[in-house]
């Protein structure tokens, strides 16, 4: 799951909370020929709002009635796609993908979508060669996403050198974009860069909220450079705010480690 959250998913819908009642009874009517599409398109952005509430089943239901509504609206595929992957039901998550490449091929959008999951499951390869079809899209006018979709597929993979390369490059254009400094911390941490890793999870900080996984970065980095303070800060910061996480458990167990060996 975390590393879902570092993949960039780009949803291209207006108004994804417009979610009334009254639109509700629009689109459950019977509706002429003419209004399908339309009528599809608003079932779309019903969807996406009870997926942000977590409303999950009603959501899938919006966009099987979407797609039923218009067979050729992509953002009913890879919306549902999107959905498929918040429940880690990743192959029907693909079919939805390639559903969507089907009537659009060319949208780099869904060619960086699609990376993204394939290096979720674990196959690297083919998913840089989708998402090198978005960013060398001349068209695309977001390449950096690609670029740090790239990156953080590569540090998976553990190829840090080109990581870093793509990393960079996302980074020329938004040099604020918190999810490509996130992995370069990441980075530094894991070619023992402390630095480098303190530099980038610093700048990180000043543009996004905290979260279990940046401060586990700043622990390693602080007691990697001998900074007494900042490590116990940080380390305490973690426990108190994230103490049923993955990063909480490693850090007891580097502390019970520490113990054993002093």
């Amino acid at each position: 799951m975390k590393f879902f959250v570092r993949i960039i998913l780009i949803i291209t819908i207006a108004g994804l909370s417009a979610c009334s009642s009254k639109e509700e009874m629009i689109v459950d009517k019977k509706v002429s020929e003419p209004d399908l599409e339309q009528a599809s398109a608003l079932n779309v952005q019903l969807a996406l709002g009870y997926i942000e509430r977590q409303q999950l089943s009603v959501a899938q239901q919006k966009l099987e009635k979407a797609i039923e509504q218009d067979s050729d609206n992509v953002d009913a595929y890879t919306t549902m796609a999107y959905m498929k992957r918040i429940i880690n039901e990743f192959d029907e998550a693909e079919d939805y993908y390639l559903k969507a490449l089907d009537i659009d091929s060319s949208d780099p959008n869904i060619h960086n979508n699609y990376g993204g999951l394939l290096c979720q499951m674990g196959r690297y390869d083919d998913a840089l060669d989708e998402i090198k079809l978005a960013y060398e899209n001349p068209f695309y006018e977001s390449p950096y996403l690609a670029f740090t979709n790239a990156g953080t597929c590569l540090l998976k993979k553990g190829d840090y050198r080109q990581a870093e390369q793509m990393l960079r490059k996302a980074l020329r254009d938004q040099p604020k974009f918190a999810d490509a400094l996130l992995s370069m911390a990441e980075i530094g941490v894991n070619t023992e860069k402390y630095l480098m890793a303190r530099a980038y999870i610093q700048r990180y900080h000043a543009v996004a909220d905290t979260s279990a996984e940046s401060l586990w970065i700043q622990i390693q980095a602080e007691k990697a450079l001998g900074s007494q303070d900042h490590y116990l800060k940080y380390a305490t910061q973690l426990l108190r705010q994230y103490p049923d996480s993955d990063e909480a458990g490693m850090l007891e167990e580097m502390r019970r480690n520490e113990r054993i060996l002093q």
